[in-house]
């Protein structure tokens, strides 16, 4: 057998091992979140958003938020639970399609934040010492110097005639965290045997960074994708209501920033309403977020 055969033989059982000791901790930790009470509860108070945002998209409920109903500041009734607002249009119906604004926000910025904080992380980690790892930190330095909410703001101003600007913005910020996480645990993996016969053998470095490597950082991948959601929803609202979010549609941030006016008249049904929905989503999601984090946490999982 020659050397190059016995070498891909050696990376094939590395792997496999890796995939049975990595199949092993993955189930140890669905088990341990399914023992964590908060996490479960806050799990099903999260899916109970996303099936009120899924009814808003297939048009089940909500479909008519914008659509003036009633009087001007109804009481809240058995027809209009949280009231109607100055113009008459039914507050709940308008906090209920904001749910759907919110996961459509939380869902791509997570998505595309991950993305982007896994792919440069991990190429930053795997040429760690070298130019384009200095350039990759240069430009994390450079975007955490700069306020959080100030940046945010200034980017999606700057592409307000664009309606992906409020998505462009979050992921433009939100990468950070994910890519230094990633990278320090792709410098660690890089060392490890099954990389250093896959080079042996010749495998590309692309090869070696976005299969062999990036694989086996989804676990932080995942709860800094949840971490992201939450950040992301809290971020719309205070882009929306400050006129930079949410343009054609409805929200949470924009409910909240009606309701200033509404507030000085002795009408507090807008706000109570966005507020109590925006309460309890992100409440669960980080409830979720700690119990996901606690069941991935690789010391705690080897140890149960």
């Amino acid at each position: 057998m020659s050397a190059e055969s016995s070498q891909a033989n050696s990376i094939a059982e590395n792997q496999a091992r890796r995939r049975a000791h990595g199949d092993s901790l993955w189930l140890k930790a669905l088990r341990k979140f399914r023992h964590d009470r908060v996490g479960m509860w806050s799990l099903a108070v999260v899916c109970l958003y996303a099936l009120a945002a899924l009814g808003v998209v297939t048009g089940l409920w909500a479909s008519d938020w914008a659509a003036v109903t009633g009087p001007k500041w109804a009481s809240a009734s058995a027809e209009y639970w949280f009231g109607t607002n100055i113009i008459g249009q039914d507050i709940f119906a308008r906090a209920l399609y904001s749910t759907r604004t919110a996961f459509e926000v939380g869902v791509i910025v997570a998505l595309g934040a991950t993305f982007l904080g896994a792919v440069l992380g991990s190429i930053a980690g795997f040429f760690s010492g070298t130019w384009i790892d200095e350039i990759v930190i240069w430009l994390m330095g450079v975007l955490d110097s700069v306020p959080f909410i100030l940046l945010v703001a200034a980017i999606a101003y700057s592409l307000q005639g664009s309606p992906w600007a409020m998505h462009i913005a979050m992921i433009a910020t939100f990468w950070i965290t994910t890519a230094r996480l990633v990278r320090g645990e792709v410098i660690k993996l890089k060392s490890l045997e099954y990389v250093e016969a896959a080079r042996a053998i010749g495998l590309s470095q692309t090869l070696i960074i976005f299969r062999h490597i990036l694989p086996n950082t989804f676990h932080i991948l995942l709860v800094q994708a949840t971490i992201s959601f939450v950040a992301a929803i809290k971020s719309e609202v205070i882009l929306s209501f400050l006129g930079l979010g949410v343009k054609d549609g409805m929200s949470w941030g924009l409910m909240i920033s009606e309701s200033t006016f509404e507030v000085l008249a002795g009408f507090f049904n807008n706000f109570i309403a966005a507020s109590i929905l925006m309460f309890g989503l992100v409440m669960a999601f980080n409830m979720f977020s700690d119990a996901l984090q606690d069941a991935l946490d690789p010391r705690t999982v080897k140890e149960s």
